[in-house]
């Protein structure tokens, strides 16, 4: 079966195509992520299949069973609902059925011999199809959906008009995953769920039977849900088999199949027309005339599907002192306690990321640390020759009226305007984008010129608040390797998980009760919340010696039990378990080490050593248990 089917689909917004012969297939359970530059038309090619948009040419056909389902950027929600009803209104098929079959309870109840074998038929189909789609737990449902998407109780009754743009899409997304389409088409569904709800989206997505195509640029995402990428380039698609990791890996190796390829067409082909220009009129004429209807009927190989990344890159960064930023007891509140008593010191050539949930106060953390905004109490300071650059993810400093060339050049400073241009082209804006006004350009060049601008600020310590919005997955990698070469401070904010896990070595993270300073990257705070539940689960269990945990069998029930391991000892068998149950110990203690934490392999060596040493426990338990029966 075939879900979905795309055959030379061609769209054009002016004289050049934005899609120009998209084909491809869609099967159940596939998991597409849709991946491409910004502005290669993949939101275009989404609106098509959706029926939302028109192609000029080409053809999408959905099979007749199959109920496809959208979730666009940027929607307005015009509702005079409650939040709750809202989402409510996403089952109205579901409640449809439930009437339906209420009404045929009823007519049966009524029905002659002649009506009774055919309402019978039919509400016996009804129930089957809501027992399947558990029809019959759909406030269980909409409160799943609504919290996992970050929706607390008290929002459920909400108007749906008081809600931020990026609250509204959230419900739009909870509407669309409670209408459970065979198809879904989600158009950067993380863009305003932070990492808790991301995750639980891709745990949605992940047991849903749908099939899924996805436009994201949250590639931790598409590594967890994708089963299979396709690249959308010049206005055609290619397919790569896996996950997006897998798409980046077959994709290197795929262009340096294709570049040898075209370098080595093109080499034959300079030496033919060498060889027909020095011997047309020559000896070897007619060799070279052989050599020229050759020439003309050759295949030209492609040139290699390569999408640039801009090279990014930040200039060299004065010393500073050796502590950077120091906070003391910091605390901050507005209309509600948001952070207390953070204390923490921020190294020379550090690079932190500050991790929490949507409203935790994040950016406000960020800017009372760095003196952008006061804080209630504590305090916190900048060390000796810190020179701050700072990107505020609103880009208020850039003014929609300047020009981009005019906009990089941050005030009071002269620079020559080919300067300006050179540096605006390393952060990938070139020709005449570069002469635009700030306000006409796209969220990505607008943050791109925001990102040069902090190349002339001459800065050793780069404070960025989600320095990653509305860049394409070329961009946030060409980012990425600036910042690691960066040879200053980092301080930032960031949603996206897989920047956060290449960037930083240190993380704060912002919790309901807490602020938690983790040395190491997203991986190494992910592998300490496994051994902190890992430890509360120990020692939530039974800690009675061993020997006590159950009593002995009488001889006739254990003369009825085969040996399975060799003769040992009780005794010897207790002394064994306790010394494993001891370095099992020290192991969760070397790992609770923040020392620990600057090593992930380190950690990932220890966590080996923990499972090891409990695979052999549990032996050791079976044994036990064994020598306890037979009463060795």
């Amino acid at each position: 079966m075939i879900v979905l089917d795309v055959q030379q689909v061609a769209k054009h917004f002016g004289p050049e195509p934005v899609l120009d012969g998209v084909t491809f297939q869609v099967h159940p359970g596939d998991r597409i992520a849709l991946v491409g530059p910004n502005g290669c038309g993949k939101s275009t090619l989404l609106q098509i299949i959706a029926g939302k948009e028109e192609a000029d040419a080409g053809t999408v056909a959905l099979h007749p069973t199959i109920h496809a389902g959208s979730f666009e950027q940027q929607v307005h929600l015009a509702s005079a609902q409650r939040v709750y009803d809202e989402a409510k209104s996403a089952l109205a098929n579901l409640l449809t059925l439930q009437q339906e079959a209420q009404s045929v309870a009823e007519a049966l109840a009524e029905a002659d011999a002649e009506d009774m074998p055919r309402l019978a038929a039919r509400y016996d189909h009804l129930q089957q199809e809501l027992d399947r789609r558990d029809a019959y737990n759909l406030d269980h449902k909409i409160k799943r959906v609504l919290n996992g998407l970050g929706f607390s109780e008290a929002a459920y009754w909400q108007d749906v008009e008081s809600l931020s743009g990026g609250e509204q899409n959230r419900l739009m997304l909870a509407k669309l995953l409670l209408s459970e389409p065979n198809l879904m088409l989600l158009d950067e569904p993380s863009n305003h769920l932070d990492i808790e709800a991301t995750q639980w989206l891709e745990g949605f997505l992940l047991e849903s039977s749908a099939s899924v195509i996805v436009v994201s640029h949250d590639r931790s995402l598409l590594d967890r849900v994708a089963t299979r990428t396709l690249e959308l380039v010049h206005g055609t698609v290619d397919s790569y088999q896996g996950n997006f990791s897998a798409y980046w890996r077959q994709k290197q190796e795929r262009l340096l199949v294709e570049r040898r390829t075209y370098e080595k067409q093109q080499t034959e082909i300079a030496k033919t027309e060498d060889f027909i220009r020095r011997n047309a009129y020559g000896q070897k004429h007619a060799q070279a005339e052989d050599r020229r209807k050759k020439l003309e009927r050759i295949e030209l190989v492609a040139l290699p599907r390569e999408i640039g990344a801009p090279p990014m890159a930040f200039p060299p960064a004065a010393r500073s002192g050796d502590l950077v930023v120091r906070a003391e007891r910091l605390g901050k509140a507005f209309d509600r306690p948001l952070f207390q008593n953070v204390t923490f010191d921020v190294g020379r050539g550090e690079r932190w990321g500050l991790l929490g949930p949507n409203g935790c106060g994040k950016t406000t953390l960020l800017k009372c640390l760095v003196g952008l905004l006061e804080a209630d109490e504590g305090r916190a300071n900048l060390g000796h020759g810190v020179k701050l650059g700072y990107f505020d993810q609103h880009l208020h400093e850039l003014h929609d009226d300047v020009q981009a060339v005019d906009a990089v050049r941050p005030p009071g400073k002269s620079m020559d305007i080919q300067t300006r241009r050179n540096l605006l082209g390393r952060f990938g804006l070139s020709g005449d984008t570069q002469l635009q006004p700030v306000g006409s350009l796209s969220g990505g060049e607008r943050c791109r010129v925001a990102l040069a601008r902090l190349c002339l600020a001459e800065a050793n310590l780069l404070v960025l608040d989600e320095p990653t919005n509305h860049l394409d997955l070329w961009a946030r990698d060409a980012l990425e390797q600036a910042l690691l070469k960066f040879d200053g401070t980092v301080l930032f904010v960031s949603h996206d998980r897989y920047f956060v896990n290449r960037v930083a070595d240190h993380l704060l993270v912002v919790e309901p009760d807490r602020v938690q300073v983790v040395v190491g990257n997203y991986d190494t705070y992910q592998l300490l919340k496994a051994v902190r539940s890992e430890v509360s689960a120990d020692t939530s269990e039974e800690t009675a010696p061993v020997a006590k945990a159950r009593p002995a069998p009488s001889k006739t029930e254990s003369t009825k039990r085969k040996r399975r391991f060799p003769y040992r000892k009780v005794t010897d068998l207790e002394a064994e378990i306790l010394q494993r149950e001891t370095e099992v110990e020290r192991l969760h203690a070397v790992l609770a080490d923040g020392a620990t934490h600057r090593d992930g392999q380190r950690v990932r060596e220890i966590m080996s050593q923990v499972d090891q040493q409990k695979a052999v426990l549990a032996t050791l338990y079976e044994h036990w248990e064994e020598a306890v029966e037979l009463n060795w």
